[in-house]
């Protein structure tokens, strides 16, 4: 009888941690209040997500912002790669992202590029700063150490302070932390506009892409 209580007691630990799993982790943030505000004064701007769709994330961005949003999502596209093809991840992403250069105002990552090799996050740091647009912004999650739980997730948008981490796979990809060097190099010709490091382990970064100069 006593072995089943506690077995019993496990099971319904195991349950409630499982429940606040699926309901995924809040995290303040303070990036998120500053790239809103350097689109509300576009008109009509275009702003690309790369994670998985979140209709209430569309809403929310849409109602605040009049923009039109891209949603292109990556998540899956590198969840999906077969690991071991011949065809490296890096070179596939050289052509995926399909839009003219200087098209686009804003772009969410969120910590896409903690499940891409530095080859990878390479490519795709160049072919996001080419579509951005001259004082366009970017914003992204980094983490600063590599993490056990490798599956990917979705952020849900609570507010101009807050999302929502939530795992939405069974699968994934290991989570890589690239120093800040890299990251800073990686996005050549947008400058760190704002850089925070979160209490989760999370450094998140606002970029924003400079003039060129002649």
């Amino acid at each position: 009888m006593l072995w089943d209580l506690r077995n019993k007691e496990r099971n319904e630990a195991a349950a409630a941690a499982a429940a606040v799993s699926d309901a995924g982790q809040l995290i303040p943030t303070k990036v998120l209040r500053k790239f809103l505000a350097s689109l509300t004064s576009r008109e009509s701007p275009v702003l690309m997500d790369l994670g998985p769709v979140v209709g209430s994330n569309v809403t929310f961005l849409g109602e605040r912002l009049g923009c039109k949003i891209i949603l292109e999502d990556l998540f899956a596209d590198v969840e999906r790669y077969p690991k071991g093809s011949e065809t490296p991840l890096h070179e596939y992403l050289k052509t995926r992202l399909k839009h003219m250069p200087e098209s686009v105002d804003g772009i969410l990552c969120w910590n896409l590029f903690d499940f891409l090799d530095l080859p990878s996050a390479q490519v795709l740091a160049s072919a996001l700063t080419k579509i951005l647009r001259t004082d366009g912004a970017l914003l992204s999650f980094f983490a600063t150490i590599g993490s056990t739980d490798a599956r990917f997730s979705k952020y849900v948008i609570l507010g101009d302070d807050s999302v929502r981490q939530r795992p939405y796979s069974t699968t994934g990809r290991k989570q890589n932390a690239l120093p800040n060097r890299d990251i800073i190099r990686m996005f050549e010709g947008l400058k760190v506009a704002e850089s925070f490091l979160l209490k989760n382990n999370v450094r998140e970064f606002l970029f924003r892409k400079i003039p060129q100069t002649q």
